[in-house]
């Protein structure tokens, strides 16, 4: 039995998934487990209807995943890391991949590889679309050395530039409904950045939007439709919402440690899909680590945005 515990307004509703239900007001909101632990390093879910659905990557194995509406889990190998999916505009996808990024057509065959640096000790970690098309991702050293890794943009024409230097382990991005502003996780600050964000001028003004409390750490985040921000804290095994204020205002506990990201799909983009880690466990510990999971948390996401190029 999984145990899901979500705070709204500092009011806590207990849930169990597996059969279960989890009673908000006259709302009951059932989780799920979607798959068996079949990542060793689950992370980036991305769900677009130009590719069927759900899209997410194991990225230590290299392998891009896609759950298909029958429940089935189909798997393709990129690279020795596949750190972040996302659509691209013409069809096809952008892969993150150990040192750059790949394009993908329609047909899921590489048309183009790009180098963004040749460090052998730095691997790419998690990215996403800004309102103009352009696609920003980030680093990390494999060991973590503190200031080492970076923030990227990627233009349509594959031009890249370094937005944000001397970053630890960076992490997720996205972007307020209106574009305006963008959010982002370097992980070992402890803290959700917020940024003015316009396509002239990119990433400014960076100011902490909330520090997660109790040492938690920030990973994966998507913003939904009402300009709310999950991040998923992975070292705590919950996913946390605050509203554009920095407020807490909901917290969803999962019964495994490294839940690494999130992101909103099905049709009506209703359900929060949520991706966990196997990495650095015992083969007998946390046994549904690695597992997918969703919930339909009362909130919709809005469409992802698309890489231009």
């Amino acid at each position: 039995m999984i145990t899901v515990r979500v705070h709204v307004g500092g009011v806590g509703y207990d849930a169990w998934a597996g059969p279960g239900h989890m009673t908000k007001g006259d709302a009951i909101v059932k989780v799920e487990r979607v798959t068996d632990p079949i990542t060793e390093h689950g992370e980036g879910p991305c769900w677009s209807p130009s590719w069927g659905g759900l899209r997410w990557v194991d990225m230590t194995r290299g392998d891009v995943l896609g759950l298909t509406p029958s429940g089935d889990v189909s798997r393709r190998h990129v690279d020795d890391v596949a750190a972040v999916v996302r659509p691209r505009a013409g069809g096809g996808a952008i892969v993150g991949v150990e040192r750059g990024v790949a394009l993908f057509d329609d047909q899921g065959e590489e048309r183009r590889r790009v180098e963004i640096w040749t460090d052998p000790g730095i691997r790419m970690n998690e990215g996403g679309c800004a309102p103009d098309g352009t696609f920003y991702c980030g680093s990390m050293a494999y060991g973590k050395t503190p200031g080492t890794a970076a923030l990227y943009r990627l233009t349509p024409e594959l031009e890249v530039t370094t937005v944000l230097p001397h970053v630890t382990v960076s992490n997720g991005i996205d972007w307020s409904p209106d574009g305006r502003f963008a959010y982002y996780n370097d992980t070992d600050t402890g803290c959700v950045a917020v940024f003015d964000w316009d396509s002239d001028r990119g990433l400014t003004d960076r100011r902490v939007l909330a520090r997660i409390r109790d040492g938690g750490l920030p990973d994966g985040l998507v913003v939904d439709a009402e300009g709310g921000i999950w991040t998923a804290i992975v070292n705590a095994g919950q996913v946390h919402r605050y509203t554009p204020d920095g407020d807490l205002d909901e917290v969803i506990s999962l019964p495994v440690q490294k839940v690494t990201a999130c992101t909103f799909g099905d049709e009506d983009l209703g359900t929060l899909y949520m991706t966990t880690s196997r990495e650095d466990l015992e083969p007998d510990e946390e046994p549904l680590s690695g597992s997918l999971f969703k919930i339909r948390p009362g909130v919709h996401g809005r469409p992802v945005r698309e890489f231009a190029g």
